[in-house]
């Protein structure tokens, strides 16, 4: 593994099944200090709840200890100083840094100058550390993270490309359904405008918000086809499983008969954003993928 963990695709097929491992036997409870004496920065532009609860527990269940930064604390890298003095000053005081951030190309200047791990918590291209705690969701519930369809509708958001990217390092299927306009940048695999053809066979159903963090300027009405409700469900395999990162926009991307129903898996999602931070965090320290 490089030093940084910017994108799922840094990571080759072995690494995510071993990190997978790991985080199953976090969930089984043999958690270890693994972290004990490590200092970790959490570096936040954005607001959040999943990734910055589980972030913090991982560190102190390993037995390390963090520290919290917003911008209104410290300034956002690259106005009040510049990105690079920023990643050089938390490098001398910190082990690892995990950053949420608005630019993609930020991050990776942001890792390129800093001397410790940078884990990306999510960024306007990527959210791999998302996708690891849904592929773990995935393989308990189908049992396997191979020979099935996910189909993601809405919006290609960084989410998306994360999922995207996997389902070329894992070999499963992956489609996006939504308007041609808000498609990916992603040729290697299936995009269309067709409810029916993205989800037949789908054997999961993924979907977002239509209005990432920081973007107002989407209108909903393109994406209103692709709502994620009790018909919408029926075009997928009948034991489909429903997933979302959330927060949810209850009426929007996804109706509340869908989310709290019973082949909803959302809030199972949510909670393995623990075991898999602690993983993630496990393996970069102790260096071995």
């Amino acid at each position: 593994m490089k030093k940084d963990f910017l994108s799922i695709a840094d990571l080759s097929q072995e690494q995510i099944l071993e990190l997978l491992d790991v985080a199953a036997m976090q969930k089984r409870g043999m958690t270890a200090e693994n972290l004990a004496k490590k200092q970790v920065a959490l570096y936040f532009e954005k607001p959040s709840l999943r990734t910055k609860a589980s972030f913090e527990v991982s560190v102190q269940e390993l037995g390390g200890n963090f520290s919290y930064f917003a911008t209104d604390e410290v300034g956002k890298m690259g106005e009040r100083e510049s990105i690079e003095d920023f990643a050089k000053v938390l490098s001398a005081y910190f082990d690892a840094i995990v950053a949420r951030v608005f630019s993609h190309a930020d991050l990776e200047k942001f890792a390129a100058a800093a001397s410790v791990p940078v884990i990306n918590a999510l960024s306007d291209h990527e959210h791999p550390c998302q996708v690891l705690a849904d592929l773990l969701t995935i393989r308990e519930k189908l049992g396997r993270l191979k020979d099935f369809k996910i189909t993601f509708l809405g919006d290609g958001n960084n989410v998306a490309l994360s999922l995207a990217l996997a389902a070329e390092i894992l070999g499963f299927e992956f489609a996006l359904a939504g308007p041609e306009q808000h498609q990916l940048d992603y040729k290697q695999i299936t995009q269309t405008e067709n409810l029916d053809e993205a989800l037949k066979d789908a054997d999961v159903i993924y979907t977002d918000t239509w209005n990432s963090m920081g973007d107002t300027k989407k209108s909903d009405e393109p994406m209103l086809p692709f709502q994620l409700n009790t018909e919408t469900l029926k075009k997928a395999k009948p034991e489909a499983i429903v997933m979302h990162c959330l927060p949810a926009h209850r009426g929007k991307e996804i109706t509340d008969e869908v989310i709290d129903g019973p082949q909803s898996v959302v809030f199972e999602q949510a909670a393995n954003r623990l075991p898999a931070q602690k993983a993630l965090l496990i393996k970069i320290f102790a260096k071995t993928i």
